[in-house]
């Protein structure tokens, strides 16, 4: 109405409504403030999502508190969730159609060494799996070994095909990060052909591991590999398109650096995975359901033992191409 009938006064204009000019003033500063934090905190997300393209709004939430403190910006998780939805920017889910796992063979299955384990440091308990990535019209296989205490990813291969040798590359890489051989390691997996074959379990025994495998198809008795392969196929690969296995080795690397040096986890108190690894003081806990129960009593794995705890050598030990990555982004 002010813009459309010029000749009336602010004073008058107000007085029809029973407002102060004070008052129109000071809601049109409040919602231009509103209007200039909003537009801030979009641009600070798309940032993010560069690197983290499919990163979910609570993760979001915790890696923008030091943001929003140094921009002194106050919002709860429910209104960025409302802001993210305004703006078109929430993820939406995939469902994975694939299966990796052949458990219908002649090698030896395991049991489940885990299923009432809580490790306390790293290095009592390695998940491993198998996920797939669609790159053109092929797919290639990826296997993962993740630390379920503080889940960094500590040993990871891309293969064109799903046969054992490909799987103990991923198991090397891992291996060779240990200073030493430990001597309460858990290698916990499906009871997939490529982790019962003579070659694998050959090399596990090889370091010491204890072999434990899966049960039955409930993917909750392998909760955090499960868990891993999801978030880096979501929130990642899916936004890189790649060409053939070079081009994908590069990019996967990329990725694995991500996730172990940027995102967030509720398990381990919203720390990131490197930071717990490598830091044997800092105390973490979950913020979310705990998959492995508490051990009323286990005499064969006491780990409150210090000496379970193996270092690792320091990131920096990794070569991570970073260079022209983004480039093969969709």
């Amino acid at each position: 109405m002010k813009h459309s009938f010029l000749h009336i006064g602010l004073a008058k204009l107000c007085g029809w409504f029973g407002i102060t000019r004070q008052a129109y003033y000071s809601y049109t500063w409040r919602a231009l403030e509103e209007g200039n934090k909003e537009h801030i905190i979009i641009e600070k997300v798309n940032i993010i999502r560069e690197n983290h393209p499919r990163i979910g709004t609570r993760k979001l939430f915790d890696m923008l508190q030091p943001f929003f403190r140094e921009h002194k910006i106050k919002i709860g998780r429910d209104s960025l969730f409302n802001l993210l939805y305004t703006n078109h920017l929430l993820i939406r889910k995939r469902k994975r159609n694939i299966s990796t796992t052949n458990s219908y063979h002649r090698f030896r299955k395991y049991p489940n060494l885990i299923k009432n384990l809580t490790p306390t440091a790293i290095n009592q308990i390695w998940v491993s799996d198998i996920t797939y990535w669609k790159i053109g019209e092929h797919h290639v296989y990826i296997s993962f070994i993740t630390d379920v205490y503080s889940h960094k990813i500590v040993g990871y291969y891309v293969a064109e095909t799903l046969e054992t040798i490909e799987s103990i590359h991923a198991l090397k890489m891992a291996l060779n990060s240990l200073e030493f051989k430990p001597k309460q390691l858990i290698h916990h997996s499906d009871r997939g052909i490529q982790y019962c074959s003579n070659s694998y379990v050959k090399l596990l025994q090889d370091y010491n591991l204890n072999i434990s495998m899966t049960e039955s198809g409930d993917p909750l008795e392998n909760a955090v590999a499960e868990r891993v392969n999801g978030i880096i196929k979501e929130e990642y690969l899916r936004e890189y398109q790649v060409k053939n296995i070079k081009e994908a080795k590069k990019v996967l690397g990329f990725v694995v650096r991500l996730y172990n040096e940027e995102r967030p986890h509720n398990s381990i108190s919203n720390h990131v995975p490197n930071e717990v690894h490598e830091n044997s003081d800092l105390k973490t806990k979950r913020l979310w359901k705990n998959y492995y129960k508490k051990q009323e009593s286990n005499d064969n794995y006491d780990f409150s033992n210090s000496n379970c705890s193996v270092p690792l050598r320091s990131t920096s030990q990794l070569e991570f191409e970073n260079k022209n990555v983004n480039l093969l982004k969709d």
